[in-house]
């Protein structure tokens, strides 16, 4: 089990166990505006979701990778009994509202400094049925796969901060000011999530914190967004109590050093570079000042919310939280206020909509709120609304720039008849009314009875020429709650780019189809996707189990009766033309399409897929095709949950008997088969297709080839060591750009590992960063040569503990199980294989496995993006924005550049399908052994 700290601060919302929706195995911290009253609110409902909604509609799979996260699972073994004592330290709050079926216990604590605590124990996880989160937790998005572990001393913990004062105040947001000082703090903001993190008084090692949480199985991550900064971490929980005290001097006493803030506005984005470098030197401003001043303004205690969560009791919680977290200062007292709708089932439901506000008050303005409220209500008139149009029909009308992006504006008053009709007494639109009943309302929570002999793993439970299917029930969350997960493959999708671009069109228009009729079933809470597979379509829906099956035979309803209009179809496909687009002009999407179409053998190019579209579909083709499309077919389906086995065969049952189609004549590989990279040094250098855009990717890869599960894991260890040393060496030391990382990667089972660095062309050449790389894989190499034993042996742990760790909730298991489904693995007992295989792996082992990579047989692969700006030759850049509203209607192709001296020793690709048609291609692999 991980142990988390998070905080999230929302004024006027009852406490609610929801809060702990980002915990699945993090830590975070937030510091928000003035908050003393403020409480952990519960996470907005989500909608159903689809990857195809307008207007950026999502297209097919563009990775042809497996990528998962290093946890897994493990056997449970606890203790049988706590002592009254115990219980009594772990009594939570009765006000705290929590799902019946979460064992976790929480506290809401405020200290004598303003902060704002969620205190959350799993102490209580002893049966083996650990807490199930909410529909709001269980997010498809990048849902770390975590599960409690039998010694509890290895448990992971983890904690988070919000700071929500980190946004612009309102005379920052005047464009029209000329100041000299009117970059104010909103150029500031993005910085001291960095900057707090490097060092402290009391642990002033720069990078001390994250090597602590490397050595012991954490992580570590910030983000910032317009009015708050989330701090995060996890780690073991024997750890816990030193990481929390090490992560809580950042904001008592950071160092703030400016030698380490002056390299880390060179590695930011150079979208920065005007309000972090240029203006603050021309208007005689100190950026480290300034910071400091934002630091001492806005790292306030009582601006901060804190979410700890960690296998401890809350006595032992709150004694850690207030011993540690007192110490930040509470500077002063300030007034926040909120508005909106929080999109949860008591704002938001089928019978009523609320719009509320939330003023936080300080004791003076407590003694007068019946004045604020009046005031905020004032303003709430249709005289005071701002309507916003966006549309390309709107180029030529727009004669304002907005500053930084360089977007084209206008301004005008609303028209004279709307403004007077809105101020007016007017009639109500009789279409207001409450709506029928929802069918989709679950009213049988009920847990089902075992029809069969219950197991750990997914078993085949159907199996015919038209498809199998998966089913495990649930016999560890014991939640009235189901995952249906479908994948109807077909060979056709990968036979031409029109064949793949006529299935993104043909999947976006089910989803809008589905959009209205579906509605009904997102109120219910149940939640479903469609997604545009490489080989197939991936339908997921997810839910309470009793109405879900309703919901499954409404997609594959319209799926079976598919159709639209010439309206729907026009509409689609130029969303779709800006989705292709919008890759294409992105340096790191387009570094990942050139590196696969390297790789991939038979992979169609995203620009395939764009001048097809651009040279124009018919109808008649994407009648065709879908015709085509549900005729022939191989389905592949996993069900868990509270099913019974009679249960899941239906849905199975029900894709054949509604589509009627055929089998597949021949097996439909659901991989692409991968080439042999030649035993040298390949550059593919491209020019970015953004005009104008600074923006350079650089990505060295190294292939491996079809190896086993043990190298697997091999590569794992590896990247896992090489994290932190590759942050501090690439980003820290040599401010070369702001993303900076390695990845283990599994491109179509081929093994490999890559490091990857997003850079500038006005800061730095590619190749130099190419170059930068390599020297730093150097110095990695005598690093781990001197590792020592035991520090080997700690890292080797963590990465155990990490696979070893409990899931948070049903989803996550589901998501490791239809991995293996999806890509027919059907490994689903890789973890426990891979621990195995980890507990024999020395350092030897290592350190031969890495040299083996750099030897002169050596493989790599070098893909360059290169952006615009002096340091790649380019006199004059062009606003992007003004680049990309004249090329958005041409047809791209990829410019290749020539190796400059820096990089004489390798080979040169200038045209990708001709060279990589002269390599080996190697045999179907999937790492099973």
């Amino acid at each position: 089990m991980r142990s988390l700290a998070a905080a999230f601060a929302r004024s006027g919302r009852a406490v609610r166990a929801g809060a702990a929706r980002a915990l699945q195995g993090t830590v975070r911290t937030v510091a928000r505006p003035p908050c003393c009253g403020a409480t952990a609110a519960m996470p907005g409902r989500n909608k159903a979701t689809s990857s195809y909604s307008c207007p950026e509609l999502a297209v097919g799979q563009q990775a042809g990778e497996g990528g998962r996260d290093a946890r897994g699972r493990s056997p449970h073994g606890e203790e049988e009994e706590r002592g009254d004592a115990a219980t009594a330290a772990n009594l939570g709050d009765p006000d705290i509202v929590k799902s019946p079926s979460d064992p976790k216990q929480y506290r809401y604590i405020t200290l004598q400094n303003g902060l704002c605590a969620l205190l959350i124990s799993d102490f209580n996880y002893l049966d083996g049925a650990p807490a199930a989160l909410s529909s709001e937790e269980e997010e498809d998005k990048d849902d770390d796969e975590s599960e409690e572990e039998s010694d509890e001393e290895d448990d992971d913990s983890g904690a988070e901060i919000e700071d929500g004062r980190e946004g612009f105040d309102e005379e920052d947001c005047d464009e029209g000011s000329d100041s000299e000082d009117d970059n104010g703090d909103n150029e500031d903001f993005n910085d001291p999530d960095d900057m707090v993190f490097m060092g402290s008084l009391k642990y002033p090692d720069e990078n001390g914190f994250d090597a602590f949480l490397k050595k012991h199985g954490g992580s570590d991550n910030a983000s910032t967004d317009c009015e708050r900064t989330v701090f995060q971490f996890d780690v073991q929980r024997k750890y816990f109590k030193e990481a929390l005290d090490r992560w809580a001097q950042f904001f008592i006493h950071p160092l703030m050093i400016r030698d380490a803030i002056d390299r880390e506005v060179e590695a930011v984005d150079s979208g920065n570079a005007d309000t972090l470098k240029h203006e603050p030197k021309m208007n005689n401003i100190d950026t480290y000042t300034r910071l400091r001043d934002f630091w001492q303004r806005h790292y306030s205690a009582h601006y901060m919310t804190l979410v700890v969560q960690s296998k401890e009791t809350l006595d032992t919680l709150e004694k850690w939280v207030t011993e540690i977290f007192s110490e930040i200062p509470n500077k002063f007292w300030a007034l926040a206020l909120y508005g909106g709708n929080g999109e949860t089932g008591f704002e938001q439901n089928s019978t009523y909509s609320i719009f509320t506000i939330s003023v936080t008050l300080t004791d003076e303005g407590y003694k007068h709120f019946y004045e604020i409220i009046a005031d905020a209500l004032n303003q709430l008139t249709p005289q005071r609304a701002n309507l916003v149009l966006l549309s390309a029909a709107n180029e030529g009308q727009c004669h304002l720039k907005e500053r930084w992006f360089g977007t084209q504006y206008s301004v005008e008053d609303i028209d004279k008849y709307w403004s007077d009709l809105w101020a007016s007494d007017f009639e109500l639109n009789q279409d207001l009314h409450l709506p029928e009943e929802n069918k989709y309302i679950a009213t049988d929570f009920a847990l089902k009875v075992a029809d069969c002999p219950e197991t750990e793993y997914p078993v085949k439970t159907l199996s015919t020429q038209q498809g199998c299917l998966w089913y495990r029930k649930d016999d560890k969350f014991k939640i009235p709650k189901g995952y249906v997960r479908f994948h109807l493959i077909s060979p056709l999708i990968q036979q031409s780019a029109e064949n793949i671009v006529l299935f993104d069109t043909f999947v976006n228009i089910l989803s809008h189809n589905l959009s209205e009729p579906a509605y009904e079933a997102d109120v219910a809470q149940l939640e479903y996707k469609l997604v545009a597979g490489e080989h197939g379509l991936v339908i997921r829906v997810k839910g309470f189990n009793h109405k879900l099956p309703l919901l499954f035979q409404l997609i594959i309803d319209y799926l079976s009766d598919f159709s639209f209009t010439p309206a729907v179809f026009e509409m689609i496909t130029e969303q779709l033309k800006k989705t292709y687009f919008n890759i294409l002009i992105k340096s790191d999407t387009l570094a990942k399409d050139v590196r696969l179409l390297i790789l991939e053998h038979g992979r169609w190019s995203m620009i395939d897929k764009y001048q097809t579209l651009m040279n124009g579909l018919s109808i008649e083709s994407l009648s065709s095709f879908v015709k085509a499309f549900k005729s022939q077919l191989f389905v592949e389906g996993l069900v868990q949950g509270n099913f019974t086995s009679r249960e899941a065969k239906d849905f199975l049952n029900y894709v054949v008997e509604k589509l009627q189609f055929s089998p597949l004549v021949h097996p439909c590989p659901v991989q692409f088969r991968v080439v042999d990279l030649p035993n040298t040094h390949l550059l593919c250098k491209v020019k970015t297709l953004n005009k104008g855009d600074a923006n350079s990717e650089v990505t060295v890869y190294y292939q491996s080839g079809a190896r086993n599960l043990r190298e697997y894991t091999l590569m794992e260890l590896l990247v896992m060591l090489m994290e932190e040393p590759c942050f501090d060496f690439l980003r820290t030391k040599q401010t070369l750009g702001y993303h900076v990382y390695p990845t283990c990667r599994n491109t179509s089972g081929i093994l490999g590992f890559s490091v990857t660095v997003a850079t500038q062309a006005t800061k730095y050449n590619s190749e130099l960063v190419d170059k930068k790389i390599e020297e730093f894989l150097s110095c990695f190499e005598e690093r781990i040569k001197h590792l020592a034993e035991d520090a080997f042996s700690t890292q080797v742990t963590a990465l155990i503990k990490l696979k070893e760790c409990e899931d948070s909730h049903l989803g996550e298991e589901v998501d490791r199980n239809w991995n293996e489904v999806v890509t027919q693995q059907y490994l689903f007992d890789r973890l426990a294989r891979e621990i195995e295989a980890l507990k024999s792996v020395t350092k030897s082992d290592l350190v031969t496995w890495f040299q083996a990579h750099r030897s002169n047989k050596k493989k790599v692969l070098s893909v360059h993006v290169v952006g615009y700006g002096k340091h790649e030759g380019d006199s004059e850049v062009t606003a992007a924005s003004e680049a990309q509203n004249s090329s958005s209607g041409e047809i791209p192709h990829l410019i290749f550049l020539p190796p400059s001296s820096l990089m004489t020793d390798v080979t040169s690709i200038k045209d990708i399908k001709a060279y990589t048609s002269t390599l080996n291609v190697l045999p179907y692999h999937k790492i099973l052994k």
